[in-house]
């Protein structure tokens, strides 16, 4: 087999690096949570793929079908992603109240607004 026949694998770590490289990258609040939404995504794939096996069917008992594809990591999946949208919801509220505070989503600008405030008093 060669090194393409694994393409879902290379797009998740694809996408794994995508998204730690924007997390690094960038300082504003909303394009951190992007890219550990896209991380994130990448993880949920390469657990998807590690739980398909080619040729293999739900796990209904049945004669007729002898290889199964294993349902736990699909199921890790759907909570994991339910877990995703309730943090993803949590951390984008949280952007707003710092904007709301600092009028800026950049960390460095809310860091040096914050010195300049606790400095002064």
């Amino acid at each position: 087999m060669s090194l393409l026949s694994y393409y879902n694998y290379w797009i998740a770590i694809v996408l794994m690096m995508v998204g730690l490289y924007v997390v690094m990258s960038h300082a504003n609040l909303v394009k951190k949570m992007i890219g550990l939404n896209v991380f994130q995504v990448a993880v949920f794939m390469l657990f998807i793929s590690l739980g398909k096996v080619r040729g293999g069917t739900a796990p209904i008992l049945d004669p007729a079908f002898t290889t199964y594809s294993h349902p736990l990591p699909h199921v890790l999946i759907l909570t994991a992603i339910v877990v995703g949208v309730a943090t993803t919801a949590l951390g984008l509220a949280l952007a707003v109240r710092i904007h709301e505070a600092y009028g800026t989503t950049e960390e460095q600008d809310a860091l040096k607004r914050d010195d300049a405030e606790s400095g002064a008093r």
